[in-house]
């Protein structure tokens, strides 16, 4: 297996999966129409993004292969559904304890309609929670604390696929930032967003 975090483990996504809970908590009712640094999303439908993304990424963890791992995310438009203040901390819990089995690292699994290697879900998995996180804490106004090994790993995700001509089907076109910027500013340039993007008044 892959060293992915350079300390000779896998990643344990419970650190980020557990602050994307206290970022879905800080959400009121009034931001839900609220725009996102997603433009086709809404305050809601990024919610009902994150929830359908981690419901798909706890399947491919446990291999569970169906509906949610063979969905593609660009099929329709997300939205919250009732109940989702408690179910979308529940499904996250789930897809960080699912991530912990070894076994999920290793092998063939699915994701979005598309067959891939466990690692490499996991590491798309990562992408989102951290770049996500990062939506959703700007558009709703609250401080983002990404874990710091989820964010070097989502990093290093993304700028492995700077030369990939396929990117532009996932990512939109890198945003340059200076050399003074953080690493959250560096992976979120690089996933195609503006670090600097704020709701507009």
């Amino acid at each position: 297996m892959t060293d992915i975090t350079g300390t000779g483990t896998t990643l344990d996504l419970g650190p980020q999966t557990e602050e994307l809970a206290r970022l879905v908590a800080g959400v009121s009712d009034g931001q839900l129409a609220g725009p996102t640094p997603c433009p086709e999303y809404r305050v809601r439908h990024l919610l009902g993004h994150l929830a359908g993304l981690a419901a798909a990424f706890r399947d491919a963890a446990r291999k569970d292969l169906g509906v949610t791992t063979d969905t593609s995310p660009g099929s329709a438009l997300p939205d919250v559904a009732p109940g989702w203040r408690e179910e979308l901390p529940k499904v996250l819990a789930e897809l960080a304890e699912a991530w912990r089995d070894l076994a999920a690292w290793t092998g063939m699994t699915r994701a979005g309609g598309v067959d891939l290697p466990g690692e490499i879900a996991g590491l798309v998995a990562t992408d989102e929670l951290v770049v996500h996180g990062w939506d959703l804490a700007r558009a709703t106004g609250q401080r983002y604390e990404p874990d710091p090994a989820a964010l070097r790993v989502c990093h290093d995700f993304l700028a492995a696929s700077v030369d990939d001509p396929g990117r532009g089907a996932i990512f939109g076109p890198v945003v340059t930032v200076g050399p003074e910027a953080s690493l959250l500013a560096r992976a979120v340039g690089l996933s195609g967003r503006d670090p600097e993007w704020a709701p507009q008044p």
